[in-house]
């Protein structure tokens, strides 16, 4: 049996606004009276993935209609890295770096545990390549030295991995022209400040267009031989978040759009949600206060390659629960995973503060040392006892981990975790203490689909006319549980190209 997740349509829409609750009747009744005039392509999003399946299809001849909750183009490249890994690159050539799909595959997974779909992942990485062709074909550059092997996560054994300038939005700078130039054309039309609100299907189930309400309120019906869910996922929905993942949204960093419209679409039409079980978070957040989702302020700088540690990193018991310069970046995340809250404590003492480098990147030393009187997450005592009360975790547990620390170090005994660089021992009061804790980017749940990128159902068949791609079908689809490189950018690209180039069938 697959592992499912189930949100409830009638709460969703419920709490999105009472226009909505109209597009809840039986729909298949409203199928058959525009069917003539159908659109071969509606695409829900214009964003990663509904952009180049809109460009693909109008390459095609087709008429595409794409609908759009915000006012502007792009969903999430306005703030994406843009990070792409891809095999056999225009990009690679220039360098000489020889690659292939089987490699890609093989790296891939290797990073992410076997975790992500094989089946998935395989049709990401056979197709990658000529989808970063595609855009350096039209003018997409990557920055002097890619691609590399890696930079934020776990790298790669060969450099396949690259992103431009200006990130995002330089792969928004590429599709965006060639987009507005096929609407130009007749051939695209847009629903802006539109969102979908229901998917029409016939009395087979198979679906056959867009239920849409306006930033008006108004509710039309638009009749599609195919539909696109490229409509985001739920990272900026912290109850669904919740749902999906069991885990609550430390910080709302994504896209304001991604409140998980298409899962309530898809499972609607029939389909089923997945993944959410894939869930890691990413080290290291500094946020506001405790009211979850908080304002991420900023992250501690935990890459031993860039900042060898000086302080130990203890969690909500006192206790040390990683090798603090382990220079696995999955590893790091992996271990805070398993830890209570997932939270941490980063200890030291007035030395480590006077002698160690700089803890959080483009923060001045003078905010720095004020935050420990002001900031809710800053802790400084002139005993370990004391600073462990400040910030409720166990003073002995806390006072027996340094004490064990420092007598490691003093008697020239191993790490009880391995760690290898030790510059000091904690002994001069007063203490400090910053609590770091892992946040969320993306959704790892999503809809599940199949080798066509079809939308499927718990028992496998697939949903006539309802194709799913990007951030909708989950991050633990293709990157599995692991923050695998570019495992969410470039597939959206990919499959959404897919999806207007072969995938969709305009037939009459």
């Amino acid at each position: 049996m697959p592992n499912t997740h189930s949100i409830s349509k009638r709460t969703f829409l419920k709490t999105a606004g009472a226009g909505v609750l109209t597009s809840v009747l039986p729909t298949w009744r409203r199928a058959a009276h525009a069917a003539g005039d159908a659109y071969d392509l509606i695409v829900i999003g214009a964003g990663t993935a509904g952009m180049p399946a809109a460009i693909f299809a109008a390459d095609r001849g087709a008429r595409v209609l794409v609908i759009e909750k915000s006012p502007v183009l792009g969903g999430t490249l306005d703030r994406s890295g843009g990070q792409m890994s891809a095999a056999g690159t225009v990009f690679q050539k220039r360098k000489g770096i020889k690659d292939t799909p089987d490699a890609h595959f093989e790296d891939h997974m290797r990073i992410n545990h076997w975790s992500s779909d094989p089946m998935v992942t395989r049709l990401f990485v056979d197709n990658a390549g000529e989808s970063l062709n595609w855009l350096a074909a039209n003018g997409f550059e990557v920055l002097d030295n890619h691609p590399v092997k890696g930079a934020g996560h776990e790298f790669f054994t060969t450099a396949r991995y690259q992103w431009g300038k200006d990130n995002g939005k330089s792969i928004l700078a590429v599709t965006e022209p060639l987009f507005r130039k096929a609407m130009a054309e007749g051939k695209i039309d847009l629903k802006l400040d539109t969102g979908a609100v229901d998917l029409v299907q016939d009395g087979t189930g198979a679906v056959v267009g867009v239920t849409a309400e306006s930033d008006t309120g108004t509710l039309t019906d638009y009749m599609g031989k195919n539909v696109l869910l490229a409509s985001g996922g739920c990272a900026s929905n912290p109850r669904m978040f919740y749902d999906m993942h069991g885990v609550a949204l430390a910080s709302q960093v994504a896209y304001p759009y991604s409140q998980g419209a298409g899962f309530v679409l898809g499972q609607g039409a029939g389909g089923f949600l997945r993944y959410g079980e894939k869930y890691i978070g990413t080290f290291g957040g500094l946020l506001s206060d405790d009211n979850f989702p908080a304002t991420l302020e900023g992250s501690f700088e935990h890459h031993p390659n860039i900042r060898p540690p000086w302080e130990i990193y203890v969690n909500a018991n006192g206790e040390r629960f990683m090798c603090e310069d382990n220079p696995s970046i999955d590893y790091r995340e992996r271990s805070l995973l398993h830890q209570p809250g997932e939270r941490m404590w980063v200890v030291a003492d007035q030395d480590m503060i006077e002698k160690a480098p700089e803890w959080i990147p483009r923060w001045s030393k003078e905010k720095f040392m004020d935050s420990f009187g002001s900031h809710p997450m800053f802790a400084k005592a002139e005993s370990l006892t004391a600073l462990a009360a400040k910030v409720g975790i166990p003073g002995s547990m806390l006072a027996g981990t340094v004490k064990s620390y420092n007598a490691s170090i003093n008697e020239g005994l191993p790490d009880a975790f391995g760690r290898q660089h030790r510059p000091a021992q904690l002994k001069r009061g007063p203490f400090y203490a910053v609590r770091f804790t892992a946040w969320q980017l993306k959704s790892f749940a999503g809809l599940a689909i199949d080798a066509k990128l079809r939308v499927i159902r718990p028992d496998g068949s697939h949903i006539p006319g309802l194709f799913g791609a990007g951030e909708v079908i989950g991050g633990g689809a293709t990157g599995g549980n692991a923050y695998t490189n570019g495992s969410m950018v470039t597939p959206a690209v990919t499959f959404g190209r897919l999806v207007g180039q072969r995938m969709a069938v305009f037939g009459t």
